[in-house]
């Protein structure tokens, strides 16, 4: 099966989440991450969704699924272990985002395993084949997108935004992100760490006469 690669703004869209166990949670906290308003159908919580209710993150209905529940959310994911409650959450929402855990015949969209660097968000999917695999790769991968590089791309983002509001000419503009952005960079940052990046960064910027705080 092939797949379409693309990332939703999910802000404030209601997204709906049927189960209540450990999958269900780990679904759950990829949701509130990316904005979204998250309702679970369940009745039963674990301990960690549990906690999110009290605290007034997620909106909870506290049974079991029943048809008519989905008719206001923009994404649906079934995380249930009862392949009847999931197949029926999948025939009424598969006209939208639908997604039941590990079973693809029955879902319009898979979620790639992640690497989030801040800004960064690095998606790695075998399109089902193997999603022991693509754990794997974002295992080896995670060891070469350090941690720390998200100060990295926090700054570039800030020096990105400054470089967008100089009244510069567009061509001047876009060879200097060009510059910012170059395997020479990437380099420093792979190689040497965030600081060396940055100072790389902070160079680029002087060359051109453009001088501000880290």
């Amino acid at each position: 099966m092939k797949y379409y690669p693309a990332f939703l703004n999910l802000t404030d869209r209601l997204c709906i989440v049927v189960g209540g166990g450990g999958v269900a949670e780990r679904k759950v906290l990829s949701l509130l991450k990316a904005g979204a308003s998250v309702r679970v159908i369940s009745p039963e919580l674990n301990e960690g969704l549990q906690r999110l209710k009290e605290e007034g993150r997620i909106q909870h209905i506290d049974r079991a699924y029943q048809e008519g529940d989905l008719k206001d959310a923009f994404l649906i994911i079934a995380a249930t272990s009862d392949m009847d409650v999931n197949r029926a959450v999948y025939e009424e929402a598969k006209d939208r985002p639908v997604n039941v855990v590990d079973v693809p015949e029955l879902c319009s969209f898979i979620v790639p395993s992640i690497i989030e660097r801040g800004p960064l968000l690095i998606a790695i999917s075998t399109s089902g084949a193997s999603p022991a695999m693509a754990r794997s790769i974002r295992e080896e991968l995670e060891g070469i997108f350090k941690e720390d590089f998200e100060e990295f791309f926090h700054f570039l983002a800030e020096i990105r935004h400054r470089i967008k509001n100089l009244h510069i000419p567009a061509s001047e503009r876009a060879e200097i992100l060009k510059e910012l952005g170059s395997k020479k960079v990437l380099r420093l940052l792979l190689v040497e760490g965030t600081q060396s990046a940055k100072k790389g960064i902070m160079g680029i910027l002087a060359k051109r006469g453009l001088q501000w705080d880290k």
